[in-house]
């Protein structure tokens, strides 16, 4: 049975010494000439003792409940290794299928049962259709997921990656009501991380402006109201091209792998959708003032 993929959309800093004092006239002989007079000459200011280093979290580093995630994918993976029979059976059972959940026509017997049309809103997300397909998710939850995690904790993190794998199975349903084919991936959840994280990714300090090289921190920084984050230009910017690239795979109708799987990117709009306005819901972080600044303003150095 075809699948539809629900994805590919399925050192610690060196320690600064203290400058040392000026070194006695040790240059004499030939040298000497060459140096200035000492006579008159101010006493050279010693710069002011830097605090002992904080040790920071590269930004490039993985958190533990993202770690968990993407093994807890790769480990599920390994049903392709099954029989045939028992691997159908497993994506049958797993996958999200919209007839399910139909009964004005000839009704057809899934695996799962009735219980199946409870947990396959979640369980799609963790199948996918081949190594390709979950390695273009896993590409693109390395920063905006390592954010969220950092910033929600992993109780909240886990929450919310089921939460809009839901909605875009609800998404989905909505759009292929008769569909038979089970639709598999984390692309409805990982849309979903690219969503929130925005609320908070172009505040100055925070992981896409570049001015920190601590992780936890930059993943901290004060989010934006959904308003004013619909305001901003990196924002709107950002939205244009996401959903550009959707509307491309869906009016392309581009298949993804050797197997010729569609993308079903309205998943991934219902995943994002959520993402972005279920974020307030999930986020400890106390709110930016308004007055915030952007990645877009200037960064004020730190002196004295």
């Amino acid at each position: 049975m075809p699948a539809v993929l629900g994805g590919v959309q399925a050192g610690r800093p060196e320690r600064c010494l203290r400058p040392c004092a000026a070194a006695p006239s040790r240059l004499i002989g030939r040298n000497r000439s060459r140096e200035p007079s000492a006579v008159g000459l101010e006493p050279l200011e010693s710069q002011p003792e830097l605090p002992q280093d904080v040790p920071r979290e590269p930004i490039l580093t993985l958190p533990g409940a993202l770690t968990a995630y993407v093994l807890l994918l790769a480990v599920i993976h390994l049903r392709v290794l099954l029989p045939p029979e028992l691997e159908n059976w497993t994506v049958d059972a797993f996958g999200f299928i919209p007839k399910r959940y139909d009964s004005t026509l000839l009704a057809i017997n899934f695996p799962g049962g009735a219980g199946a049309k409870v947990w396959t809103f979640v369980t799609y997300s963790l199948l996918h259709a081949n190594l390709s397909h979950i390695g273009f998710n896993v590409l693109w939850l390395l920063p905006f997921g390592s954010a969220l995690a950092r910033r929600f904790g992993a109780i909240r993190f886990f929450v919310f990656m089921a939460v809009t794998a839901a909605a875009g199975a609800l998404a989905h349903l909505i759009t292929h009501e008769h569909a038979v084919a089970p639709m598999i991936g984390a692309s409805a959840s990982v849309s979903g991380t690219m969503a929130a994280a925005i609320r908070f990714a172009f505040v100055q300090g925070s992981f896409l402006s570049f001015s920190r090289g601590d992780a936890d921190a930059a993943a901290r920084v004060p989010a934006l109201s959904l308003m004013r984050a619909l305001r901003n230009p990196r924002v709107l910017g950002f939205l244009a091209v996401w959903f550009g690239v959707n509307i491309i795979f869906g009016l392309g109708s581009i298949a993804i792998g050797a197997d010729g799987a569609s993308v079903a990117w309205q998943a991934h709009i219902g995943g994002f959708f959520a993402g972005l306005v279920l974020f307030s819901l999930f986020d400890p972080v106390p709110r930016a003032a308004t007055n915030a600044a952007d990645a877009s303003s200037r960064d004020i150095s730190n002196s004295g």
